[in-house]
């Protein structure tokens, strides 16, 4: 379960499906597409994980 919640968050964040497949080690990539299927993806454009964290200090010092 935690691979499943650990993959399909890093395809919903924008990670691209190949490095996804190399992090968990899949000989194919069908393997996988298999978490795509929950992903949760909207349309915006690519975001820095900086920003998340900004975002995320930001409300601590609040």
């Amino acid at each position: 379960m935690l691979r499943h919640s650990y993959a399909t968050h890093l395809l919903e964040d924008g990670v691209n499906i190949v490095t996804v497949k190399n992090m968990l080690g899949h000989a194919h990539i069908e393997t996988t597409m298999v978490y795509l299927h929950v992903c949760q993806i909207h349309e915006q454009l690519p975001q820095s994980p900086l920003d998340n964290v900004f975002a995320l200090c930001s409300r601590t010092m609040k």
